[in-house]
């Protein structure tokens, strides 16, 4: 698809979406005792041993990385869940299924840091990346129908990945096919392709380095 082979055609690079994704809440089950930890973002603890709780998912794999927890894989990425979802994404040629926005890059983030975490590991994985060659064909599929005739693009339940990869080529395509029919209508045809936003900066984090 444009924009995984032409870098500049996407807003974000894939380590940038996969930063934004770190924010979102894993539920992690410490194994020692610890007191809160104070972060720009947020208070997180105090921790107690064998008792589960909330923290970002950047945080979850840093204490996962020093042996402190186990991450709980989220409902969604249960072997039964992922194959409900991939039957439905074959049945509906046109609609995709509801899935958490990051959920491209929380499960890569998994299988990188939390393997011995998630149970049938390959299984869920291949799932996985069944479901995004499913909706990445549908994505596929959909742009051949954009025309001089086409005002708006409405895809409902797109995960970021997919959103980033999508949004520069549509916006492209239809800003050529408006400069064609009517120029006037565009006055600045690259201003929205080019500019590439800031991805905002979450401040320093606490050190979880042992020293």
């Amino acid at each position: 698809m444009a924009g995984q082979s032409d870098p500049h055609l996407s807003i974000f690079s894939a380590p940038e979406v996969e930063f934004l994704a770190e924010d979102e809440m894993a539920e992690i089950v410490p194994n020692i005792r610890m007191d809160a930890l104070h972060m720009i973002c947020g208070d997180f603890g105090p921790f107690f041993p064998q008792i589960a709780t909330k923290v970002p998912l950047w945080l979850a794999v840093a204490l996962k990385k020093r042996g402190k927890c186990t991450i709980q894989p989220p409902e969604w990425m249960s072997v039964e869940r992922l194959t409900q979802v991939l039957e439905a994404e074959r049945e509906s040629p046109r609609e995709f299924q509801p899935l958490p926005f990051h959920y491209v890059e929380i499960s890569r983030l998994l299988f990188d840091h939390a393997r011995d975490d998630i149970p049938e590991i390959y299984m869920v994985r291949s799932l996985i990346e069944d479901i995004r060659d499913v909706r990445f064909h549908k994505v596929e599929t959909g742009l051949e129908t954009i025309s001089a005739r086409t005002h708006a693009v409405k895809l409902k339940n797109l995960s970021a990945m997919e959103v980033n990869i999508v949004r520069p080529f549509i916006v492209r395509a239809l800003q050529a096919f408006y400069k064609h029919d009517s120029p006037e209508m565009i006055h600045q045809p690259d201003a929205m392709g080019s500019k590439r936003p800031q991805v905002a900066d979450r401040g320093p984090r606490r050190d979880l380095r042992p020293r």
